[in-house]
Parts: C-alpha cells; structure tokens; sequence
C-alpha cells in the first residue's frame, strides 16, 4: 500500500479523512510525534492547504495530503473565514473552555441579536495532494447552512455545534459520522481528490 501523510494534528480532520484513503488503497499515516507547526500565511484556503501539502511532501518525500477549512459567515462578510482556526486568539480562555469553544463564543458574540433570516453561512474546506514527482491536486468545496443562536450537539469538533443543515434539521455536532460524511464540505474535497488519483494512474 502507497502511504499517504495527513498534515495535520487535529483528530477531527484525521478521522474524517482516514477511512476513504484507506478503503482506496492507501496506508495513511499523520503527522510525526513533535513535528514543527507549518506557518499557513497564504490569502485563500487554497494556498494554505498548498503550502502546508507542499511543506511535508518536500521533507518526508511521500505524497501528502492538507485542507485548510473555515466558516464564513454571510453577515460578518466572510469571518472567520481563513483564520476560524484561530479566531479567539484575542479572547481570553475561560476556566475550563477549550479553543473551539472560545471561538465559537466570539462567533456568537459578534452575532448576537442577528436574525435567523440573516446568519447564513458555510464551510468550505480547500484540500491539496502534492506528489514527490512534482503532481499536484486542488479541490474546493462548500457546505452551506445557517448560523445557530446556541451549541447543539456533542459529536464533531469546530463550528459544527453552530452549523445547522437546514436540509437535515440538524447540527453538524449532532449527525452521525456516517451521515457528515456524507454532506461535509471536507468529505466532499476529499472525494474529488480520491477522484482526481484515478485520473493521475
């Protein structure tokens, strides 16, 4: 089986992306134990999907495979945009609270006394495949949704407790992996990728 690094730390994205890779083929690996972060200073998911892709392909000489994923928020022209990730990083920590939590309090925050009618939002997720002989995969996709006035939900990580499907009637915290699979903006990036290696054998 080829391997496949995912340049990432986060548990969340890992397991998303996992099972696809492996049922296509490939034996997935993440990230060594303690290695450096990879400054993402680009100005589009893409490019910070492609600079981190980039980064590990050239220094573990296999392919690898990074997204760079966001919400953006209608009403707050785009926030959080390429920084959700990093959002609260103005916002102190409260006793016990976890960084997704506080950037979803800063969401909120900003959002607060916004209408249902006008907290339409979507995820996208920008995710690159860089390849040792130079090949190169970039795919873009979006989920769209609406912004919640409150978290539901205990599955998923990030925004998800926020996002709400308005075809599902629920949270992306609240689906069933098997279900958010099915609908996620990075599911469908990872699907066009997968589709995209066929085309490169």
């Amino acid at each position: 089986m080829e391997k496949v690094i995912i340049a990432t730390k986060n548990k969340g994205k890992l397991a998303e992306l996992e099972e696809p890779l492996n049922a296509f083929g490939f034996c997935v690996e993440t990230l060594p134990f303690g290695y450096p972060e990879i400054e993402e200073n680009g100005e589009s998911f893409e490019e910070n999907a492609l600079i981190k892709a980039r980064y590990v392909c050239k220094d573990l000489k296999c392919i690898a495979i990074a997204d760079d994923s966001g919400l953006c928020v209608d009403y707050l022209q785009g926030e959080p945009g390429i920084f959700s990730a990093r959002y609260a990083n103005d916002y102190p920590l409260l006793e016990g609270e976890t960084k997704d939590q506080a950037n979803n309090r800063k969401l909120l925050d900003k959002m607060k006394n916004v209408p249902m009618e006008k907290r339409r939002c979507a995820f996208h997720c920008a995710m690159a495949a860089v390849f040792p002989d130079g090949k190169e995969i970039i795919a873009h996709e979006t989920w769209e949704g609406r912004l919640l006035f409150e978290e539901r939900g205990k599955n998923g990580f990030g925004y998800d407790p926020l996002f709400f499907d308005e075809e599902l009637k629920c949270t992306g915290a609240e689906m069933e992996k098997s279900v958010k699979m099915g609908r996620s903006h990075r599911a469908k990036a990872l699907q066009a990728v997968i589709e995209a290696f066929g085309n490169l054998k």
